[in-house]
């Protein structure tokens, strides 16, 4: 038998009190693309990747304000000059045409032909004479060398820049403010060596007329008489083997290899991501003819079709082949991101929104445009970010066997081109373009990580 004694008081329906310790919300609502961002900034290589990337885009833009040096200007007095290499120079007079010593000269004793050093050896020009033969002695002619190495017996002598039959030689070929060793050879009647040979080292000195210094703007007027030194132009990143300025060239450079690397992309990911998305979403018979239409275009060989481009565009020997390019890459690199967005679009229009949509009647472009695309933002982005250093590499390796940025047009793949035929001796013109090559191409590889982290739905799931 229930107790029936309670009855209920006024004090049994009051409010409860609240308790300090309510719950509180730990993390402010975000849309989608805002957590994705929070994310991304967690990420110190990705967001330090970001901003590198940016470094270079601007780099590439704003340098030519900020460096006004045209890239194709030659300077003659520092060819192939690595960074931080000496600019001092020495005014001298004007060149006059030699002839042969005039006066008597007092010939080098520790050689069979007494080879000897004629007034100062120069940037202008390198005096030689030796003597003539000695009785009993006929030399026919003789043949002269010069090379950047001490020789030991047995080594080659070098390049050979004459034969004649004088007893004096003035060399004017590409003299670099550096040491050489010049030897000449006696020859018998049949034009043969002989065992005559004299060697001499020398160090030639760097030096500029007045009136080319001040052509140049090197010199204020009446300040600079010849005998003083000055200082030639400044290069920061050095010149190369027709002393251009390497810093201008990068810069100019970084705008071919940039735009193509990052808008070829755009174009065939764009492409792809409509292909694939009609195909994800018509499916049966019309997704299985459209892959393998794609199937097709991903068995054509790239660099075949590169040259036939080039014909169909009347691009010649030596001519820049961007137009080609760009057009090849759309063509035939435009499959793999269809691929991905048709798996995604599979995926998506089996959930329960979509089928929702449906039901309300939404039409296709509706759908498309509303749901789906949206929806695969994320594959797409980090698509396009990975897609970069595939296309510099391809802009890189094109200009590096010819097909692509053609001389003089600078472009970071055709200055690997040029750098690596002289690596041994000035190895900056290899170095620098190869260095941007990589660190962009590992930027835009490590921001393609950390947007892959982030806009991925799983990884939110996870914290």
């Amino acid at each position: 038998m229930s107790d029936t004694s309670w009855q209920p008081s006024p004090g049994d329906f009051a409010i409860a009190p609240q308790h300090q310790t309510a719950d509180v919300i730990t993390r402010p609502s975000m849309s989608y693309w805002q957590d994705a961002w929070r994310r991304l900034k967690e990420n110190k290589r990705a967001l330090f990747s970001l901003y590198l990337i940016i470094g270079l885009v601007m780099f590439t833009v704003a340098g030519p304000y900020l460096w006004n040096i045209d890239p194709s200007a030659q300077d003659l007095d520092q060819i192939g000059m690595a960074p931080g290499a000496e600019r001092n120079v020495t005014v001298a007079p004007a060149y006059t045409p030699w002839y042969g010593p005039e006066d008597s000269l007092t010939y080098a004793q520790d050689n069979r032909l007494g080879l000897t050093l004629v007034g100062v050896a120069t940037s202008q020009a390198v005096r030689l004479a030796w003597q003539a033969p000695q009785k009993g002695q006929t030399n026919y002619g003789y043949k002269i060398y010069r090379t950047l190495f001490a020789l030991n017996d047995g080594d080659a002598f070098g390049l050979p820049l004459m034969e004649t039959q004088n007893e004096y030689f003035e060399d004017r070929l590409d003299l670099q403010p550096t040491d050489y060793y010049y030897t000449v050879v006696a020859l018998d009647r049949h034009g043969l060596e002989t065992d005559q040979t004299s060697t001499i080292q020398l160090t030639v000195m760097r030096v500029i007329t007045l009136l080319e210094a001040e052509k140049r703007g090197l010199t204020e007027d009446g300040l600079v008489k010849e005998g003083d030194q000055i200082k030639l132009a400044l290069h920061p990143f050095g010149t190369d083997y027709l002393g251009r300025d390497m810093l201008a060239r990068l810069i100019y450079g970084g705008q071919v290899s940039l735009f193509i690397g990052i808008f070829a992309p755009l174009l065939y990911v764009l492409l792809g991501v409509i292909y694939g998305s009609i195909a994800g979403f018509m499916g049966g018979a019309v997704d299985q003819l459209m892959m393998r239409f794609a199937d097709f275009a991903v068995a054509l060989p790239f660099l075949l079709f590169m040259i036939l481009l080039k014909v169909i565009f009347g691009i010649g020997p030596g001519e820049s082949g961007v137009l080609p390019m760009l057009v090849a890459m759309v063509i035939l690199l435009w499959p793999a991101p269809a691929r991905l967005v048709r798996g995604q679009i599979l995926q998506i229009r089996e959930e329960g929104y979509v089928s929702a949509s449906k039901l309300l009647g939404a039409k296709t472009d509706y759908l498309v445009f509303r749901h789906m695309i949206p929806n695969t933002m994320g594959v797409i982005l980090v698509t396009i970010t990975f897609q970069v250093p595939s296309a510099i590499f391809t802009e890189a390796f094109l200009s590096f066997i010819g097909m692509g940025v053609a001389p003089p047009t600078p472009s970071w793949g055709s200055m690997c081109n040029d750098g690596i035929k002289s690596m041994l001796t000035r190895p900056h013109e290899l170095f620098f373009p190869a260095l941007f090559i990589s660190i962009t191409v590992l930027a835009f590889n490590l921001l393609g990580d950390g947007l892959r982290d982030a806009l991925d739905a799983r990884m939110r799931n996870r914290e």
